[in-house]
């Protein structure tokens, strides 16, 4: 077997003036220690007064077996959307029982208790406040039941009701606002799962009826897209919900003026993170417009790019077919003003009284001439 020479193996010949064996292997750094020491003297001596020869790569290496070709791996995306076979509904109270109690449904409680407790850890829901439905079915939705803390919920307290909200599974009561989210579910077949709370930030925006500036932070855009704004009407009752659900089929996220939030999304967890998604965005506009500074948007050119990235990601966008032009507002949350429904601001107060005005005036001008004869 040849031997095998480091750098430092040769750096020791050289430096004490021994020749390199011949026919011994250079590792990469000991050839490359050779080519400067010889660019540097012009010649070496290898042995007595004979000239380094140039130095011979050394053989290849015996060939090690290539090994095997691992497997493609298909990269996935978690979907937790609940899919069911058209008209395979349970009809009689014991396929309702056993539909209510199976695996695929005992996963789905587990995952909105989850929830749940998120939201409460989060302070986005207070007391009894909030509720969570997910469709099942044509005619079935899983929900919250009236009057529970959204941290405590356990799988056995959900509720089976169809989208008239009849109850039809389930030992404690629904709750009373699932009216708005089957509002939403009749309206728009994409919204499978609707989620209700009362995020603080996103919630002074509803009572405040500030609109949400758009065009600020592309994730925003993509995620939640247009934000709509309901008219107040009193929660858990059909007015609300019809509100609400004709703002639903355009808009996943809305605020409702003086109450809070309710998003929909095509599963719970995608419903859950608008939550997040949107209160996020309102706290980070709120600290950004009390910088003073103003806020700067990017232009609707760029928000058309968010739009068709959107679609692709199989959200629907009403904002699609606009023009360029009627894309970003001013970016402005305009306090103080009522959003009227569609998300569009008020109109501007009528002009003042005339006769008002001319009294004003000849007070002011009674004043004056009075301050001036003094």
């Amino acid at each position: 077997m040849p031997q095998v020479l480091t750098a430092r193996d040769v750096a020791a010949l050289l430096d004490s003036g021994q020749p390199i064996p011949e026919g011994a292997l250079l590792t990469p750094t000991a050839r490359d220690l050779v080519g400067e020491r010889q660019r540097d003297a012009g010649s070496f001596a290898r042995g007595a007064g004979r000239a380094l020869p140039a130095v011979v790569p050394s053989a290849a290496p015996a060939a090690v077996p290539a090994a095997p070709a691992l497997p493609a791996v298909a990269a996935t995306v978690p979907d937790h959307e609940f899919k069911w076979a058209p008209g395979s509904d349970p009809q009689t109270p014991a396929e309702i029982q056993r539909f209510f109690a199976s695996p695929r449904i005992e996963e789905i409680k587990h995952r909105i208790c989850d929830l749940g407790r998120r939201l409460w850890l989060k302070d986005f829901t207070d007391g009894n406040g909030g509720n969570i439905t997910v469709r099942v079915g044509d005619n079935l939705v899983l929900c919250t039941p009236t009057l529970i803390c959204k941290g405590f919920m356990k799988p056995e307290d959900l509720a089976l009701i169809d989208l008239d909200g009849r109850q039809l599974a389930g030992t404690r009561k629904r709750t009373s606002e699932a009216l708005t989210h089957l509002g939403i579910m009749k309206r728009q077949p994409a919204a499978k799962a609707c989620v209700h709370a009362h995020p603080p930030h996103a919630t002074a925006f509803a009572i405040a009826n500030a609109a949400v500036p758009t065009c600020l932070i592309p994730e925003a855009e993509v995620f939640l897209g247009k934000i709509g704004v309901a008219p107040y009407q009193t929660p858990g009752t059909p007015e609300n919900a019809d509100e609400v659900g004709r703002l639903g089929v355009d808009h996943q996220a809305i605020l409702m003026q003086n109450h809070g939030v309710i998003v929909w999304g095509k599963d719970v967890e995608d419903a859950y993170w608008k939550i997040e998604n949107l209160d996020a965005y309102c706290r980070t506009v709120a600290i950004a417009k009390g910088l003073g500074t103003g806020l700067h948007q990017f232009g609707p050119d760029k928000l058309k790019d968010l739009i068709d990235l959107r679609l692709k990601l199989g959200m629907p966008d009403a904002r699609a077919n606009l023009r360029e032009c009627e894309l970003c507002d001013g970016g402005e949350t305009r306090p103080g003003v009522v959003v009227p429904p569609g998300g569009a601001p008020a109109p501007a107060d009528p002009p003042p009284d005339a006769q008002v005005e001319a009294l004003v005036q000849r007070i002011t001008d009674e004043i004056l001439r009075r301050l001036s004869a003094e």
